[in-house]
Formats: structure tokens, sequence, C-alpha cells
């Protein structure tokens, strides 16, 4: 089995590569050197060593720069070799130097936010809306930090000396609203930016190249992207990732080998699923539009596979009689997830502070999968009810809802 350290992949790629391409071979480029063709699983959680002063050097140089140790793997909760191919596969795929991994998407944003607390730097500036949890993580200021709520265009004004990060998400979970990245960036001036790419993944939006210095994904959805792998990942430049492998070491929200072998398993048909089912989303949004039972459809001008859309009747009824599609939380899967976000994903969130990001009470999230549209289309027509008599009119187009096209 394979245990030495994947940084070595990056001296294999010799020309830069589409993204489909990278998305297939990234983390696997020294496989057939090694007469494998499927990325080896390494489960073992320590290593032996007969070098103890060797070891402690190692250790050592860990320690001062958060480096990933050359050589061998030291103990699993520092480091793992099926782990780092995903992390290595990652980064390529976002253009960033590195990528950490950890246990879950919040374990991640968790780990962002201690690092720059280590620092003093505890103020965050953040725009909502975001996820329910970062949002409350943040408010709640359960690792000791402070945030400012503000728009876009206020975050160069809600900075301070001790700001040590501006965090957005776009598209924003749940309601897709956008982000000019780079207006962002600029205005973050030495501000590290993340930017939460969950949604669009980095077929549809590459944030590193709008100047994002941090690009969080919760992993668990369409990185692993068949419902089967809870993970988090950040990819950042090099100098930023030693401080995040120092922070999982010592607060142990590693990632399993297992997934993170799914995960670079799932990254090989991203683009393909991305497309496909940004496709039957765009369609969906056109229908959806259309319909005088819905009073609002919310739609990025970036495209993908998530879809938000209000309805005039009870969305708790909807979400009730849907059959093919299936009523549950998070997202990114082969197959169709609906949730009412007031309700589940965003509960949390204080009711006058939901619904002031755009989260109404009768709002619907739909991560559209690879069903046929004509059969997730005869569920949803089915799940809205009767059609009126005489509609009220749609006034379906929030500003996205024109950008039809994936």
């Amino acid at each position: 089995m394979d245990t030495t350290s994947t940084r070595a992949h990056d001296d294999i790629r010799t020309a830069p590569r589409a993204l489909a391409t990278e998305a297939v071979h990234a983390g696997r480029d020294d496989l057939a050197r090694q007469g494998l063709h499927a990325p080896p699983i390494d489960l073992s959680t320590t290593y032996p060593s007969y070098d103890s002063r060797g070891e402690a050097a190692r250790i050592d140089a860990f320690a001062t720069t958060g480096a990933e140790p050359d050589g061998p793997p030291v103990y699993g909760r520092l480091g793992n070799p099926t782990v780092a191919r995903f992390e290595t596969a990652l980064a390529r795929l976002e253009g960033t130097e590195a990528a950490v991994a950890f246990a879950s998407g919040m374990a991640a944003l968790s780990a962002v936010l201690l690092v720059r607390g280590s620092m003093g730097l505890r103020h965050v500036v953040a725009v909502r809306p975001l996820y329910g949890c970062s949002d409350h993580l943040l408010t709640a200021g359960l690792l000791g930090s402070e945030v400012t709520w503000t728009d876009p265009a206020g975050v160069a004004d809600a900075l301070r000396p001790d700001t040590g990060l501006v965090l957005v998400e776009s598209p924003a979970n749940p309601t897709l609203a956008e982000v000019d990245l780079r207006a962002v960036a600029h205005a973050c001036g030495s501000v590290p930016l993340l930017v939460d790419n969950t949604f669009a993944t980095p077929v549809l939006q590459r944030p590193a190249e709008q100047g994002a210095r941090l690009i969080l994904h919760s992993a668990t959805k369409y990185l692993g992207g068949h419902g089967d792998v809870l993970a988090g990942v950040v990819a950042c430049d090099e100098e930023f990732a030693g401080r995040l492998r120092q922070v999982r070491f010592a607060t142990g929200g590693v990632l399993h080998p297992l997934a993170g072998y799914l995960l670079l398993r799932g990254l090989s048909t991203l683009p393909v699923r991305v497309r496909a089912a940004s496709a039957t989303a765009a369609e969906l949004v056109r229908r959806l539009a259309a319909d005088p039972r819905v009073a609002r459809v919310h739609y990025p001008r970036t495209g993908g596979a998530m879809v938000a859309f209000e309805v005039y009747g009870d969305p708790h009824e909807v979400i009730g009689a849907v059959r093919l599609i299936t009523p549950a939380v998070s997202l990114g899967s082969v197959d169709t997830l609906i949730q009412h976000p007031a309700s589940i994903s965003h509960r949390i969130v204080d009711a006058d502070d939901r619904r002031g990001a755009g989260v109404s009470d009768r709002l619907l999230r739909m991560s559209v999968g690879l069903e046929d549209v004509e059969d997730l289309w005869s569920d949803l027509d089915a799940a809205l009810g009767r059609r009126p008599e005489r509609g009220p009119g749609n006034c379906a187009s929030n500003h996205n809802a024109t950008a039809l096209a994936p």
C-alpha cells in the first residue's frame, strides 16, 4: 500500500490541463508508475519508525510551520496519504497552492476562525445569507469571535484593526443571492476573503481567480456527490494551509481515509454531474417561473443545480406531497432533494435576521439531481397542487430568475 506523501504529485504535472481532465487525474498522477489504477486506501492510524531522532525532527518541523512532513506518515491525526490525494486534487481544481480537509464543513470553518483568533484577529465581517449553522457559529460567538453583518457594499467600512476575516457565500444558501467577489476582495484590502463555494463548485466558479484567499466547501455536498460522505475542505495558499494543519492536529477534526477516498472518486465525475444537473435545473426554473402557483423563483446567473422558489400556498404541503423528490436536508447528491429552510437549515438563525436576509417562510430550496426533467416536473407539478383558475400572476422573478443558462 502506498504510504508516501502526495506532495510530489505536483511535480508530475508538466502542462496546464482542462478542469475536466484535472477532475479525473489530479491526485492520481503517480498511480500508473506504481502499477496501480485505483488509489489505495490507507486505513492506518499510526506508522512504524525506527529513527526516533528523525521522527522528533519531523514533528518539530511540523510544529514550526505546519508543512506536511517529508517521508512516510507519522500519525493519522497529523495526516493521511489517501486524504492527501483528495487535498491535492481539490487544490488543483480551485487553482490554489494547497487544500486541507476536515471531518465536516463546520469543522473546516471552525479551523479558519481558530487560526485567525490565535493571532488576535477575532473580528469577522460577514454578508448574509450564509448557511444557517455558519450564521449561528458567528452570531453566538462560540469560538470567541465577534461578527459585524453588512451588505457587500459595506465591507470596507466594517473592517477594523482586529478584523481577521471577511466571509461571504456566493451563490448563497438558501436564496442563491450572488456577490461580486472581485469587488469584495478589493474592499477587503489585506484581510483574507473567505468564499463558501459549496453551491457553485470549481466547475462554475473559482474564487481564487477573483481575489479570494480562502475557499470553503462542505465537501459533503457536490464534491462527494452521492450523499454518503461527511467532510469539509479549505483551499488556500500553503502558508495558511500550514496553520490549518496545526489546528486540525490539535483539535482532531480529521477526515477519515475512507471519506477521502470517496471524495477523490467523487471529484472525477464532478464536472459531468454539475453540468447535467444544472441543465435540468435551468429547465425547471423556466417552468416554475411561468407557473401561477409560484410567487418567485431564485436562480443565480452563474447557473448551477440549486433552485429556490416561493409558493403562494403552504410550503409544508409541498414538502409532504413529493414522491420522487426526497424531502431532506443537504444537497449536491445525484438525487433531487427539497427542504424548507425556515424550518430546518436556517431555523437556528433568528427569525428577523432570517427574513431580513430574504429567507421567507414560503421559500423552498431544491437541489436538482440527475433524474429526467420530465419525471421531476411531474412530481413537482403534483406536489404544488391544483392550479388556480385565474392565478394572481407570477412575480416570478428575482434579479436572477432570467439567467436560465447554466
